[in-house]
């Protein structure tokens, strides 16, 4: 398995982290065999977010881990929190703790490797944001922290009082959604791709040493489903099938090698509970993606090269 240094820590992570979003979609059992095929694969990252599940999911990955065999030490386990579904964004003091106690207490754990602050709140304070992170790292439920959907003015914003570093972010990036690459391509043009709707937060993340964690990988829009195999997208069906053939591999390998091929380090989230899928995403990352297959399959997508 392929791995990454995560941020600024020294810490070598896989190249696939398993997002638990979709986990209550197996029961005890079939969660355990599913953590025990991960684990025996190299992919050792687990991914939870409060809300997945209404918070069953985490719920439900203790207890598998339990039945499962595999010991939580051997784990990197990170979680998110800072939504309140349908309601608003908090990230005051009270909100943090109070979100990583319960956590912990549905995740059965003394501590999480890493939390995740989850998608902006327009009424963030820095110095609430600092005072919880340095109450969690003092008192050892938390080690490390990053975020999720930030751009680089938010994220600055942060460390005006976070002394912790931001050893993550966590952004929507697939080769069909893949806006913070085509605006570096598209530099002083007047084209959809040009506009800079993040603050350049894939060179900004590579300047500062924060691991870009890629969710939806082999999603286009916003959830609107999957590209591959869908007649929607016959030319890029087309190209990666192509490449896929060559390395006798499926699609869905080829998928996972060109975003693993960017020079950023990024960190794949993988969401899927089945274990044969599982097994083809792992398969890519043994693939190293030419420049021109990878340049060929960005064009496929309907990107530009001007």
């Amino acid at each position: 398995m392929k791995t990454i240094i995560l941020g600024k820590t020294n810490i070598s992570v896989p190249a696939i982290s398993i997002g638990c979003m979709r986990l209550n979609s197996l029961d005890e059992k079939g969660a355990a065999e599913f953590i025990n095929h991960a684990v025996s694969r190299g992919l050792n990252f687990f991914d939870h977010a409060d809300i997945y599940g209404d918070g069953e999911c985490e719920r439900l990955f203790s207890q598998a881990l339990k039945s499962s065999g595999v010991k939580r030490e051997d784990l990197f386990i990170e979680s998110k929190c800072g939504i309140v579904p349908g309601v608003m964004y908090d990230f005051s003091y009270e909100h943090i703790i109070n979100s990583v106690d319960g956590i912990l207490n549905r995740l059965q754990t003394e501590y999480l490797d890493m939390l995740l602050l989850h998608r902006p709140d327009a009424l963030v304070e820095p110095e609430e944001v600092a005072k919880a992170f340095d109450e969690l790292h003092s008192n050892g439920k938390v080690r490390y922290f990053g975020v999720s959907n930030m751009n680089s003015g938010q994220i600055d914003l942060l460390k005006k009082c976070v002394t912790q570093d931001i050893q993550a972010n966590q952004l929507q990036l697939s080769v069909t959604n893949s806006q913070m690459i085509r605006n570096g391509l598209e530099v002083n043009m007047t084209t959809e791709g040009s506009l800079d709707r993040d603050g350049g937060i894939l060179n900004y993340c590579r300047l500062n040493d924060i691991t870009i964690q890629a969710w939806s990988p082999f999603q286009y829009g916003f959830f609107e489903g999957v590209f591959l195999n869908n007649d929607k997208f016959p030319k890029l069906n087309e190209v990666i099938n192509s490449i896929a053939e060559k390395y006798s591999v499926s699609n869905t390998a080829v998928a996972t090698a060109w975003i693993l091929r960017h020079p950023a380090n990024i960190q794949m989230i993988s969401g899927t509970m089945n274990k044969s899928r599982l097994d083809e995403i792992c398969k890519g990352t043994d693939i190293a993606l030419t420049r021109e297959e990878w340049y060929k399959i960005y064009l496929a997508a309907g990107n530009m090269l001007p």
